[in-house]
């Protein structure tokens, strides 16, 4: 898949950004972090992305080196994919995101306006 983006010249975020943007490339490799998966357990991992959208972000992670595909020629097929030793090198950029996240959901938690308890009328 032809990028964008300038290897020699390019900002050093952006080309981090390249790797793992998008919106479903960082959560495949959280869950790829924990080991070995089949192609089904990842779908299962990531309800709210559509199939063709794994399937497309696991290639072009495969092709910059981060994870790596296993086919066993048995019917049916297999397919696993596992984190590379390179693809570890992400980990703590991924932790560090994962806390702030955890931090932005609870000022946004603690933002919203508590809702009033339903009174009952019975």
């Amino acid at each position: 898949m032809a990028r964008k983006y300038c290897w020699k010249t390019g900002c050093d975020v952006e080309a981090t950004l390249s790797v793992i943007g998008g919106r479903w490339k960082a959560v495949l490799v959280c869950h790829l972090l924990d080991g070995r998966k089949r192609f089904g357990e990842i779908r299962r991992l990531t309800p709210n992305a559509t199939e063709r959208m794994i399937t497309l972000q696991l290639r072009e992670l495969e092709a910059d080196g981060v994870i790596s595909r296993h086919v066993f020629a048995e019917v049916p097929p297999r397919v696993e994919y596992e984190i590379t030793e390179y693809g570890r090198s992400l980990e703590t950029i991924l932790a560090g995101m994962q806390e702030w996240g955890k931090a932005f959901k609870a000022r946004r938690l603690a933002e919203e306006p508590e809702e009033a308890p339903i009174a009952s009328t019975g």
